[in-house]
């Protein structure tokens, strides 16, 4: 694949599994649940392949309005979030853009494609990875025209609190704020640290938000931009029609009656997620740098490289997410989902039995 092009992610397991057949392998590199929503999603009716979907993706919009209470005139529907990553600086006009580093490799890409300059806001393991004063954040906005961050922020798991967007929001209400609401939500206070609800009344605050994660769908890339109906005007001057197929919008349109399926699930990520955490720092060589919803980060310590700890992970088919392509993480971090209690022992049992270093005596 062009190198230009191509930026590693989590979830491809087939070309990195080292031969491991897909029913062996667990795969903890991509962070979408581990459970799913729909009991017969997969049965396509005829009709569904020989009609046009809608050209607005109607299904996805609706499902806005049901689930979330919003005005479908404040969401426009995307074939996955990444759509969206890419759609805004380049209808919103963006000439530089601030973002978190290390954070997802697209948002600077879609930047740089958009014609954009980036700066960054560096993230520190020294203090878990998190947020630097608003203050601090305020005085980078000042030669920015938009920000692009992720509550939580992938890969660190760093919260970004809706109070200091809004904050923001208002101090500067000549510049963007993009939020990247992928995975919240995993989160236990979904959705009152969402703003989602909150894009009318800050008319410089554009919400992405993506299915793919929380429901489990990433095959069939769904997920929507949030804004203020006059920015939903805009956007649509530069998105392409039928983004989205009929199958993808019909599956849309039986997602908001999963409420039993969201409570279940957040409830054993958010249980799963401590016991893993608690568990981690009594193994020797690995420590916990950073996490939220339903991925945690690490790092190996050890004086063997990481790429024997990965090697060790798929013997034993596991395959969690090598983060040194992330600048910041170079130095033996990596990323793992949290997934269900008996394949998190499974995950544990592997880590525990890594062979200790030899002693020089």
């Amino acid at each position: 694949m062009n190198s230009l092009y191509y930026h590693e992610h989590g979830g491809q397991s087939e070309r990195l599994s080292g031969g491991i057949p897909a029913g062996e392998l667990i795969d903890f590199s991509v962070s979408i649940s581990p459970f799913f929503p729909l009991r017969d999603p997969l049965q396509v009716a005829r009709a569904d392949l020989q009609a046009y979907p809608s050209i607005e993706g109607k299904g996805v919009q609706g499902f806005y309005a049901r689930r979330f209470g919003l005005d479908e005139s404040s969401v426009i529907a995307l074939n996955g979030a990444i759509e969206g990553i890419y759609l805004l600086p380049r209808a919103l006009g963006v000439r530089r853009m601030l973002l978190l580093e290390p954070s997802f490799y697209e948002y600077g890409r879609a930047a740089r494609i958009a014609g954009a300059e980036t700066g960054f806001v560096g993230l520190s393991a020294v203090n878990g990875f998190s947020l630097p004063p608003v203050g601090e954040l305020a005085a980078r906005l000042e030669h920015c025209d938009a920000f692009f961050a992720a509550n939580p922020n992938n890969p660190t798991g760093t919260l970004f609190p809706p109070e200091v967007t809004m904050a923001l929001a208002s101090r500067f209400p000549d510049k963007w704020f993009f939020v990247d609401e992928a995975f919240i939500q995993f989160l236990p206070d979904f959705p009152a640290v969402s703003l989602m609800q909150h894009t009318r009344a800050f008319r410089n605050i554009v919400v992405v938000h993506s299915l793919t994660k929380f429901y489990a769908l990433p095959g069939l890339r769904l997920g929507a931009i949030i804004a203020h109906p006059d920015t939903i005007d805009r956007l649509y001057d530069f998105k392409e029609p039928w983004t989205l197929n009929a199958v993808a919008e019909r599956v849309a349109g039986e997602l908001a009656d999963c409420l039993v399926y969201e409570a279940a699930l957040r409830s054993m990520i958010a249980g799963e997620r401590e016991r893993l955490a608690a568990a981690l720092p009594e193994i020797d060589g690995v420590r916990v740098a950073g996490g939220a919803a339903n991925f945690l980060l690490a790092q190996w310590r050890r004086s063997s490289p990481l790429d024997e700890l990965l090697s060790h992970f798929l013997s034993r088919g596991i395959l969690v997410r090598d983060c040194r392509n992330f600048h910041g993480l170079e130095a033996g971090y990596f990323r793992f989902a949290v997934r269900t209690p008996q394949e998190n022992d499974r995950f544990l049992e592997a880590l525990r039995a890594v062979p200790a270093p030899e002693r020089v005596s």
